[in-house]
């Protein structure tokens, strides 16, 4: 399967363009019938957001997919931008929480898509683990990382599958929102599905469209706090 071959292939070498930095939990991979949960979309979403990335602006990123870190990975703290799918399932030794607390507190920037309902239960209870003291905090349109490229003035945003209203929560450095956003919480969406599918036809350009919008949003300002 794909993570199977990202096993046998590895990371890219760092080479100091921007790469895609995807987050894994449990197992590395083996055991699993379909790809393991934190593999959703993996390597197909980064990979056409990378194209995109780099025809509207002038990133220059790694192409071919992304790389793979545990969070206890001293390699993670080169890339200050990491995205965690299905955090519903997501489960942490203590060794790894406190590498996501030292990325976190050295200026790395997080992004949590692809989950719903009670899924924000075990996210909530994840994220207390790695920031006792950190406040879920519902954004609205007017924050900087829905401007940081493009203007995104509406989060009236489709969902994939209907579940609900799409949510973009923020943790902010010392729960003051005047300082750093330290990560997006995609709740009750899934922005990378529509990565992955973008290029097949399965779903409306529209709305690829607007989230890839999100997506360089992200990245950009991710690069730029």
């Amino acid at each position: 399967g794909r993570v199977s071959e990202f096993v046998e292939r590895g990371n890219a070498t760092y080479d100091g363009r921007f790469t895609f930095a995807r987050l894994r939990y449990g197992a590395a991979g083996r055991g699993f019938r379909r790809e393991p949960p934190w593999a959703h979309d993996y390597p197909r979403a980064e990979r056409n957001l990378a194209k995109i990335l780099k025809e509207v602006s002038y990133i220059e990123p790694y192409m071919d997919g992304g790389n793979i870190f545990a969070t206890d990975d001293p390699e993670l703290g080169r890339y200050p931008f990491a995205y965690m799918s299905e955090p519903g399932y997501w489960t942490a030794s203590e060794e790894e929480i406190q590498g996501l607390r030292v990325y976190l507190q050295k200026g790395g920037f997080l992004i949590f898509d692809d989950f719903r309902g009670y899924d924000l239960e075990n996210f909530a209870a994840q994220l207390k683990r790695v920031l006792p003291e950190a406040r879920l905090v519902e954004l609205d349109a007017a924050h900087p990382i829905f401007h940081s490229f493009f203007e995104i003035n509406s989060l009236e945003f489709t969902q994939m599958y209907d579940r609900g209203r799409a949510i973009f929560y923020g943790v902010f450095e010392d729960n003051d929102p005047a300082k750093r956003l330290m990560m997006i919480v995609n709740y009750n969406n899934d922005i990378g599905e529509y990565w992955e599918f973008s290029d097949t036809g399965m779903v409306p350009v529209d709305l690829s469209n607007e989230a890839y919008k999100f997506g360089i949003n992200y990245v950009v300002y991710a690069m730029t706090h």
